[in-house]
């Protein structure tokens, strides 16, 4: 992707003077300040983009190989490695952006934060009732950790490693071409600025090696498929220092025989002879061990939905549950003995009876 023209960044003129160059990015900045838009990563990338351009057109030699040769003319000049390479390039600037502000005290001199760790992800397949009741389930990560034989340094014990000779311990490669000067990796050290003659057997010279490891993990009742869960400080942790990253818990609930859900509501369905159709009665179902008696009022259609408030899927984070919806199916005998038919009969012949009076 192309890269933005620094003038249309700031929203200046291509001949504006220092001062207003200034003032243009202090107002950006000020905008999109990282303390202003916390975990806002649109906000930190215009604030970067920002000061990119703030950083070549408040600079007179970087400047004018802008103006003449574009971005191709600033390859090898280096740039802004995150936002706190920024604070610190421009110390003084933000000091006097933000005089008597927060940002003015927190920052400049600041240190870097300290890494921290790769979030995990956890697929857990549950039960209907399961997810219904809910559970608690201890859950075996394998992920990475600083290897606790060469201590993260990657080196056999009673070994070091050493400066990289390639580019004697800064990680980069420089090469001048003209004026232009081109910084890349260390193709021997990949930017580490040190190579490893004796690598560790157990991490194989990467620092970190394979573990295993269990959590236990609560699951509140009433969770669905696509729903996650997260714990903090479960991650992985860094290279060195810093805090953990976090572990987060994606849900798969199988489906169930005899229950559909939607959203928190639950549907199932029930059997019921025609007769108790007719004359009324009282069914039981079984809603995951707990016993739910559901009343057929006389003269139930078939397919009728009956409803039990409070019965369905637990609300998750609130008090209450969804409903039940019971679908009557009722059945029709295919023979039916000789008294039966009398019986039935009978029953016709009171039912028109009935009708036409």
């Amino acid at each position: 992707m192309a890269k933005r023209d620094f003038y249309e960044i700031l929203g200046v003129s291509r001949d504006a003077d220092v001062k207003t160059i200034k003032q243009a990015y202090r107002r950006l900045a000020m905008e999109y300040h990282p303390d202003r838009n916390p975990g806002n990563p649109e906000a930190e990338a215009r604030f970067k983009d920002a000061s990119e351009a703030y950083g070549v057109l408040s600079d007179p030699e970087k400047r004018e190989l802008y103006d003449r040769y574009g971005h191709e003319g600033l390859q090898g000049q280096g740039g802004f490695t995150g936002v706190e390479d920024i604070f610190s390039s421009f110390g003084d600037i933000f000091s006097e952006f933000f005089a008597g502000d927060i940002f003015g005290r927190r920052r400049g001199s600041r240190p870097p934060r300290p890494a921290r760790g790769a979030d995990l992800r956890y697929d857990l397949v549950l039960t209907f009732e399961e997810a219904l009741r809910g559970t608690k389930k201890s859950i075996e990560l394998a992920q990475l950790r600083r290897c606790q034989t060469c201590d993260g340094i990657g080196a056999e014990p009673g070994t070091a490693p050493a400066m990289c000779p390639t580019c004697r311990g800064h990680g980069q490669v420089v090469q001048r071409t003209g004026f232009m000067t081109l910084a890349t990796v260390c193709p021997t050290c990949s930017g580490s600025g040190h190579t490893i003659e004796t690598p560790c057997k157990v991490c194989s010279g990467t620092g970190r090696a394979p573990f295993t490891r269990k959590v236990n993990a609560t699951v509140p009742p009433g969770v669905d498929t696509g729903m996650r869960l997260r714990i903090g400080s479960e991650g992985e942790e860094p290279d060195s220092g810093g805090s953990k990253g976090d572990l987060y818990i994606f849900i798969t609930v199988e489906q169930s025989e005899r229950f559909v859900r939607d959203g928190n509501d639950l549907l199932t369905r029930v059997q019921v002879p025609y007769t108790q159709a007719i004359l009324g009665h009282t069914v039981e179902i079984d809603l995951v061990g707990e016993p739910v008696r559901v009343d057929i009022p006389p003269g139930t259609q078939p397919s009728e939905r009956l409803r039990v408030e409070g019965k369905g899927a637990p609300f998750i984070g609130r008090k209450g549950s969804g409903d039940l919806f019971v679908e009557v199916v009722v059945t029709i005998p295919k023979a039916l003995t000789k008294k039966q038919q009398e019986m039935v009969r009978l029953l016709d012949k009171l039912h028109r009876e009935t009708e036409m009076n």
